[in-house]
């Protein structure tokens, strides 16, 4: 009996851990934490070291002004000189301001051509400022530009371009030198934003973190808000944080049908459902076929022969028949396996869910992208 007993209780633990589990999906990769967000920066700069494909002076002014400004920094004075190389290029340098970025750590940053230049490859940038909306300076970017492409071209003008070359990285080139100060331990309440806006979704989040927690510390103002309040065990608001954003949940799907027209891909949700209607498609060809015919004139003139242009038209219709697609809200395999059964290709298909859709058939939103 008790072999017996060990073997069903093993038995018992193996079918436990071979059962599928419902996979849920975590809070915090769907969710939005107030203040933790990023933060753009953009600056104006000078790529200096290019092999003869930077910008011409004159079909950029905005490089000589800098370059004047750069060398009065510098103790020269060019203003009444004429300045004509290829070698730099005005750039525009753009880059993200992490969440709690601290003085000192680095960034990484992206250089992109203003003018004519051809290619930033082998270039150095300059010193550069980053400035953020509110107009203050929060980094400074300098370094070697990486450029993941090239371009080559021979004297018969014959060119080769590999990617973008007046596009280019400069890794951890940028280092933060003013902290944006938001202090999250500190806050008593923040709210989350749902990165997929869903009634359900809201309520499902809020329900898991006071299921979690014991105590009713969130809840739903929206569709697109859960606020959370701090529980009086926690002593921080970043604590509380890190014990929920792993917690999983089941969002909500809304019924959607999104089409791109110029590729024809076509995505649809799970919870697309179609009444029961029938679908017609067939093909209409009209095919003009022109052969040009010889006339020849009178014998008696020395006129030369005519060509006399002679068009055949022929329109071929596919018979088309009636077919049953869905019935009563059918799932979306159904409803594929139907559309396919038609036979149609994507384009077609773009026009039937189009088609269904304004008969009211089609329980979906439709968007075209």
């Amino acid at each position: 009996m008790r072999v017996l007993a060990r073997t069903l209780s093993c038995l018992l633990v193996a079918l436990a851990l071979a059962a599928p589990v419902a996979a849920g999906t975590r809070l915090k990769d769907i969710i939005d934490i107030e203040g933790v967000r990023e933060n753009q920066l953009t600056g104006y700069g000078i790529v200096f070291g290019l092999n003869g494909s930077g910008d011409s002076i004159r079909n950029c002014p905005m490089l000589q002004q800098g370059l004047a400004s750069m060398l009065e920094r510098l103790g020269i004075n060019t203003r009444d000189s004429t300045v004509n190389t290829k070698n730099v290029a005005a750039v525009m340098v753009t880059a993200n301001l992490p969440p709690f970025g601290t003085n000192g750590s680095r960034i990484d940053v992206t250089v992109s051509t203003m003018c004519d230049a051809k290619s930033l490859e082998g270039g150095t940038l300059l010193a550069t400022p980053m400035i953020g909306a509110d107009s203050q300076a929060y980094a400074l970017a300098q370094g070697s530009v990486a450029v993941g492409a090239f371009t080559a071209s021979g004297n018969s003008g014959t060119s080769l371009t590999r990617n973008i070359p007046t596009n280019g990285r400069v890794p951890n080139g940028a280092t933060i030198e003013r902290e944006l100060r938001f202090d999250i331990s500190a806050q008593s309440e923040l709210r989350l934003a749902l990165r997929n806006p869903d009634f359900t979704t809201a309520k499902r989040i809020a329900g898991a973190i006071n299921t979690f927690l014991g105590v009713e510390a969130a809840f739903a103002s929206d569709l697109a808000t859960v606020r959370l309040r701090r529980p009086a065990a926690f002593g921080d608001m970043s604590s509380l944080i890190a014990q929920i954003e792993g917690l999983e949940i089941e969002p909500e799907q809304r019924a959607r049908v999104v089409i791109n027209e110029t590729t024809g891909v076509i995505v649809m949700g799970e919870n697309v459902r179609v009444s029961t209607v029938a679908i017609a498609q067939g093909n209409l060809t009209i095919q003009v076929q022109e052969t040009p015919g010889v006339a020849m004139p009178n014998s008696f003139t020395n006129a030369p022969p005519v060509v006399v242009p002679q068009s055949n038209i022929t329109v071929a219709e596919d018979v088309a028949k009636l077919a049953m697609v869905g019935g009563n809200g059918v799932p979306l395999r159904e409803l594929v396996t139907g559309l396919n059964a038609l036979g149609v290709s994507p384009r077609d298909l773009i026009v039937i869910l189009q088609a269904l859709k304004t008969s009211g058939a089609l329980q979906a939103e439709i968007e075209v992208m």
